[in-house]
């Protein structure tokens, strides 16, 4: 097979068939790892010479080895640090939710609050799994600890830190004994095997990404080959993806993104300990402490739909997203982009004005630069990774791509 053939994966199949892979469902850096296979192209190379020695490997059969990966059962520990470049220490108790001062729906212990930690900083996680019925994920801190706990139809949340609990029935998906239900059929022409999603995953987005088998490596004690993924494309803030396979069983150990410039790694998320063996029972079993504050998701429902149904409160920044007139993709591969029209046509608030605080307004200004176009005037707002430009017309253009792209794509619009 050429790897260059261009060909026509759609979302809906490879969707499905990331899934059907059952370690996808459980772990971080195996969902992370699913995203990249199916979205891009990947080009066969066989694998360095390394410590340990491993026998060699292409990119394709590394990737069919993911996909066939069907470990159920796990425990260990994770560690994961994300540099974005954003100025959060100090704003964070304002802008992120469970900060201090910070909007904690549902209280202390909502997963919604406590996860969006993890965007910053370094962590140390545990995390366990038997099967799609039972996950635990703990986030480790100084003098506390924050789990997060699926068992057979419920999800419990605690923050010890606060000795809060929330409690809520676990999502769609389960038969009236709380059970999994069986996974849906596959829609004709999507993979079946894995050696049919890594030739389609290889073929997918042709000649924009560069794969290679980039040597070995030990991770958490075990032989992992390590996949390299990066862009041909010039234009893109990833410089790279790299992925450490577990020789044995093909479960993704850690994850690395590192930036287009350079520096610390963006996310570099890994286990420092895992076993493969099934969890004992009593891992996922809570019962709320004596004492505890108990938050029911039901308590959450801000109304009724037109139906008569409970809705379910959303975040505010969500809230007001929704509404925008639609969404238009330009480019492709690494460098797309996506082109949003703001509801109303509205940019952003005048500064100084009293839809914006002034520490709103601060934290607009560190991550802005104002520039001008084709287009008219706007400000583009940037992390290491992911930059974003809003014009003062109210059109938005978001992408892992730098802000010269950015400009560029406005401006295209503009004519």
């Amino acid at each position: 097979m050429d790897p260059n053939d261009s060909a026509q994966t759609t979302g809906e199949a490879t969707g499905t068939v990331v899934g059907r892979r059952k370690a996808a469902r459980y772990i971080v850096p195996v969902a992370v790892a699913g995203v990249a296979a199916a979205t891009i192209g990947l080009v066969p190379a066989l694998a360095n010479s390394g410590d340990p020695d491993l026998p060699k490997i292409s990119a394709q059969e590394l990737i069919e080895k993911i996909a066939a990966s069907d470990e159920e059962q796990l425990s260990g520990t994770f560690k994961i640090s994300t540099d974005l470049g954003l100025p959060l220490d100090g704003l964070a108790g304002s802008f992120v939710p469970g900060g201090e001062g910070g909007d904690k729906d549902g209280g202390a212990a909502a997963p919604q609050d406590k996860l969006m930690e993890l965007t910053s900083g370094t962590h140390t996680l545990r995390v366990a799994a038997d099967g799609p019925e039972r996950q635990k994920l703990s986030i480790l801190g100084d003098a506390s600890e924050y789990s997060l706990i699926h068992n057979q139809g419920e999800v419990w949340a605690y923050d010890s830190k606060s000795d809060e609990v929330y409690h809520a029935e676990a999502p769609e998906g389960r038969d009236g004994g709380g059970h999994a239900e069986k996974a849906p059929k596959l829609p004709k022409g999507a993979p079946a095997t894995p050696k049919d999603f890594a030739e389609q995953a290889l073929a997918a987005a042709g000649d924009t990404t560069s794969v290679t088998v980039d040597g070995t490596a030990q991770v958490a004690g075990r032989d992992a080959y390590q996949l390299l993924i990066k862009p041909k494309q010039s234009g893109s803030t990833i410089g790279s993806v790299r992925i450490a396979v577990d020789a044995e069983n093909g479960v993704p150990l850690k994850f690395t993104l590192s930036a287009a410039s350079g520096g610390k790694a963006v996310v570099d998320a890994g286990f420092t300990k895992v076993d493969f063996s099934r969890p004992a029972a009593s891992t996922f079993s809570f019962t709320p402490p004596k004492g505890a504050k108990v938050t029911e998701a039901d308590e959450l429902e801000t109304g009724k739909d037109e139906h008569g149904a409970a809705q379910k409160a959303l975040p505010g920044q969500l809230a007001e997203l929704d509404g925008f007139e639609g969404l238009n993709v330009i480019g492709k591969g690494w460098t797309s982009i996506a082109e949003i029209k703001t509801p109303g046509g509205k940019g952003l608030p005048a500064a100084g004005s009293d839809e914006v605080p002034a520490e709103a307004q601060g934290f607009l200004d560190a991550l802005g630069d104002k520039v001008t176009g084709k287009f008219g005037s706007g400000t583009v707002f940037k992390t290491r990774l992911v930059n974003a430009l809003l014009t003062d017309d109210g059109s938005v253009y978001v992408g892992a791509v730098t802000k010269d792209a950015l400009v560029r794509a406005a401006d295209a619009a503009a004519k």
